[in-house]
């Protein structure tokens, strides 16, 4: 097709990969052009593919690079049984040409704002756990009110590379300082998602947590009230949970806190009115009791 990529005479085996784009650019050596040409992948061009990504992320569109690779034969012995999947995979990502980029967006739900603006009047802090790249997450963030205008993102958001800067994860007083301001994680993979569960529970707080795959399972597990989806979720996910999300909405939370306080309120102020009343009753049988 005009514009499209031919195949070198030979090809045997198309190797297609996507991913997040700084990783993916790394792996390729050439870029596919608009008019079809081939062109070196430069530092200048890394440089640039980078920038019209900043550009989509900071209106909140996810982006995705594709990269592919023409094989006459497969660059590792099939027949080698003790070959792992990612050993695979990193003998097949070599050489890569850059294809383009994909933005797509996964729309606010109705009424998630003003359920989030409830949440942190009701005393609960929402903080947002994603793989998304952090210009995204920022957007996001900043879409559905869980970061505020007058938030600065350099310190409300930050990349879960941080969590662990040489490989380790910080100690328990870095990582408890790092949270108690954080309120946006991008990039984070299923261990951090641990992690900062842990560190919230060591400050005192009781911690909720959703989702739905399998990765957030461990995390699910160790909050205080893991919270799977109903829709969207696996099995396994909801198995470690101690709710299920019947609609997969996050104002459904919101708004079952709100009802459950209410009923809690009631109790309390029943209790205090069944003890006023029969405080005299219960101090006469006591006084009978302890004098025989």
């Amino acid at each position: 097709c005009p514009g499209g990529m031919s195949l070198p005479a030979g090809t045997k085996h198309l190797v297609v990969c996507k991913g997040a784009p700084n990783f993916i650019a790394e792996y390729c050596t050439e870029q596919l052009m608009a008019d079809g040409s081939v062109a070196p992948m430069t530092e200048a061009a890394r440089a640039e593919i980078m920038r019209i990504v900043d550009k989509y992320s900071d209106r909140a569109l996810r982006v995705l690079a594709i990269a592919t690779r023409t094989l006459t034969s497969m660059p590792f012995n099939m027949k080698d049984d003790d070959l792992s999947t990612d050993d695979k995979f990193a003998a097949c990502r070599q050489n890569m040409r850059l294809v383009g980029l994909v933005a797509s967006i996964d729309p606010d739900r109705d009424g998630v704002p003003e359920s989030v603006l409830a949440a942190r009047g009701a005393g609960i802090r929402v903080v947002m756990i994603t793989g998304d790249y952090l210009k995204t997450a920022i957007a996001i963030a900043h879409n559905v009110n869980i970061l505020q205008p007058q938030d600065d993102p350099a310190t409300a958001a930050v990349d879960c590379a941080k969590l662990r800067p040489d490989g380790e994860y910080l100690s328990n007083p870095g990582m408890d300082a790092l949270t108690s301001s954080v309120r946006v994680f991008a990039r984070a993979k299923p261990e951090d998602k641990l992690e900062i569960v842990k560190s919230l529970q060591r400050q005192g707080a009781v911690t909720a947590m959703t989702g739905d795959g399998v990765n957030d399972a461990p995390a699910l597990n160790q909050a205080n009230i893991g919270v799977a989806m109903g829709i969207q979720g696996t099995e396994v996910a909801k198995g470690a949970s101690d709710m299920i999300l019947t609609d997969d909405n996050f104002c459904s939370i919101v708004a079952a806190v709100e009802k459950g306080r209410v009923i809690y309120a009631g109790i309390q102020k029943f209790v205090a009115f069944i003890m006023s009343v029969h405080i005299a009753e219960v101090m006469q049988i006591f006084f009978c009791i302890i004098c025989g």
